[in-house]
């Protein structure tokens, strides 16, 4: 059996920019993310993810063939007239 990994230390910068928001309370942080797909005729399908990261409520998927930041900004601007608006929105895209 492999021996347990030692605990590290979580890098912090004095700036604050490292520092993920923790979700305190409903609607405090939400995620949004992009997932592409293709489908079966062969054309791009892309969609725009928005979770509240408190509930883990999926607030909305947006599934567009061409997905552009107005497009982005519509969706979202949507959710803030029934939610209200986050303190934080942040981006779970790794590319």
């Amino acid at each position: 059996m492999p021996q347990k990994q030692p605990q590290r230390a979580a890098l912090w910068l004095d700036d604050g920019s490292c520092i993920r928001q923790r979700p305190v309370y409903r609607h405090h942080v939400w995620l949004y993310h992009f997932v592409m797909d293709w489908i079966a005729d062969g054309r791009l399908l892309k969609m725009l993810v928005v979770v509240d990261e408190y509930s883990r409520e999926c607030l909305v998927i947006e599934v567009r063939r061409c997905l552009t930041s107005q497009g982005v900004q519509e969706a979202l601007g949507g959710l803030f007239l029934p939610h209200g608006c986050p303190a934080y929105i942040r981006s779970d895209n790794v590319l």
